[in-house]
């Protein structure tokens, strides 16, 4: 009798643990639009080289893969992320043309602020008159 008490209690209390379910494979696979028809031209359209640094099979296989298999596949956070929420834009209706972009350019200049203009690290009088 008690079991079933705690069946029932714990149905409508939402869960406070991390599944390890697949959502992605749950979710419906968008039909291939324009110019887009394998898995390797939907990673060319959105850039950064992500035909290179994953493979798919087919189309329902690109989009039934999570995070957890990307990370698998040995890919950073950054391509990670930048491919799953590409997939999730055209999951909604939009062309890669309008939401691809490049990845931020390289900081050329180490530090921030006024410590350091032009490559150069700029000191303070202050510091040196304590020498």
């Amino acid at each position: 009798m008690s079991l079933r008490l705690a069946a029932r209690l714990s149905l409508p209390c939402p869960s406070l643990v991390r599944t390890l379910v697949n959502r992605a494979a749950q979710r419906p696979v968008p039909p291939p639009r324009g110019n887009i028809k394998t898995p390797e031209d939907f990673l060319k359209a959105i850039g950064r080289s992500a035909e290179t640094k994953l493979t798919a099979e087919s189309w329902e296989q690109l989009w039934q893969t999570d995070g957890h298999q990307l990370r698998k596949a040995g890919l950073a956070v950054r391509d990670r992320r930048y491919i799953l929420w590409s997939m999730e834009k055209y999951r909604q209706g939009q062309d890669p043309a309008e939401f691809a972009h490049p990845p931020r350019p390289e900081k050329k200049i180490r530090g921030r602020g006024p410590a350091v203009q032009n490559g150069k690290r700029v000191r303070s009088s202050r510091y040196r008159s304590q020498n």
